[in-house]
Parts: C-alpha cells; structure tokens; sequence
C-alpha cells in the first residue's frame, strides 16, 4: 500500500483528502511538527508527498528544497494561486505536478495514479544512450564512474530522449506523456524541467546535446 504524506494545514481539505485515500486504499499521513518537516519525511520514506504552498512557519517552496537535498519522492503541490508564476516556481523547485484549488477529489486521486503509475511500474531496469547508462528504478543517471540523481519527472523526460535519440519531440507530445492528467500544465512547466534536467547532466557532457527544435520541441542528439 502506497504511503502518501499529506503537507496541508487546511483541516476541512485534509480531511478530504484523507478520506479520499482511505477509499482507494492509501496509507495517508499528515504533520507531527511544522518546523521539523523535512526529519518527518526521512522518517517515514513516502511514496508521494501533496505539498500546500502557503504553510505555517516556512512556505512549500522552501520545505521542498529541503527535501530535494535528500530524495527525489514525486510532489504534488497544491496552491490557491493561479498556474503562474507559482506552478513554475513549483516545478522549478522541484515539484512534479501542480494542483489549484478548488478541485474535485477525483482530479486529486487521478493525479496520484499517474505519478505513482510512472514511478511505480516495472521498466526495464536500465536504458543506454552511447556511454550513458539510465537506472529507471533508481532516476540515477551513469556516465563512466560520475552519478547524477535525478526526480521521477526528470527521468522519465530522459527516458523519452533516450528510446528516440536523434527524433525531435514535440512539447505536445512531452507533456501528454509525462502529465497525462495534466490539465493545467503548460509549455512553461515543460520548458523549466527541461532547463533543471539540463542543468543536472551538464557536469556528464550531455547538455548541448539535449538541443531546442525552435517551433517544433527537443532532441537529443
């Protein structure tokens, strides 16, 4: 059974959420201690964590660096703000998937599914681009003997590149695969992971090769 960690300080929206999960039989856990978020996480290992932005004593943003620092567990933000700039933020920081409110509980589960469907199922063990080596359980990126770490979204995105190097990828085809329930993800979500994911693989020698196709969306060439 999958073990969500539920950041929100709203009680009527916990509750919801929790009795959401109870239904499609989820473990849900909410906070112990506001200032102590990112030790609860270490301590309990979720699947996935739902993240509010505006929070008791620091924000979403800040606790998820911090959580960054040492796992890559999917986070769901979930904010009352509008998709920008917070959604971009959110994903810039590390977020996987992004929430408005209000939304049904159905949206909440299905978004859920999704990410823990890509993080979850069984892919091949590895995948090869030349030299480079994908672990699709571990998101760890090998490149003779230097390891980069990467989210669940970002490696699912190099996986993508990685099954067709040398095809150009349409944003539209991007995000459909990796947000399937992804209805208010935008091309500005999509360009902020491919920047952090070329970020990550710059010190392996693979940034300029994950080129932009003005117009048209990526490659990996």
């Amino acid at each position: 059974m999958s073990k969500i960690f539920l950041i929100e300080d709203n009680p009527q929206i916990l509750q919801a959420m929790q009795q959401a999960l109870i239904k499609w039989q989820y473990e849900s856990y909410c906070v112990q201690d506001w200032q102590q978020l990112d030790l609860q996480v270490q301590q309990l290992r979720p699947d996935l964590i739902v993240m509010d932005i505006t929070l008791p004593v620091f924000d979403g943003f800040y606790w998820t660096k911090k959580i960054r620092t040492f796992s890559q567990v999917p986070i769901i933000f979930v904010s009352a703000a509008q998709m920008d700039p917070n959604a971009v933020r959110a994903i810039a920081t590390g977020a996987d998937d992004y929430l408005v409110k209000p939304f049904s509980m159905e949206v909440f589960i299905s978004k859920i599914q999704a990410i823990l469907r890509r993080t979850q199922q069984s892919f091949a063990e590895e995948l090869n681009f030349e030299d480079y080596r994908l672990n699709m359980l571990t998101n760890e990126l090998h490149y003779q003997q230097q390891i980069v770490k990467l989210t669940p979204t970002e490696g699912l995105l190099l996986k993508l590149f990685f099954l067709q190097p040398q095809q150009t990828l349409s944003k539209e085809v991007l995000r459909q695969k990796i947000w399937q329930s992804g209805e208010f993800i935008d091309d500005a979500v999509l360009n902020v992971n491919m920047s952090r994911l070329r970020n990550k693989i710059a010190p392996l020698n693979l940034k300029n090769r994950l080129i932009t196709e003005r117009g048209h969306g990526y490659r990996l060439c």
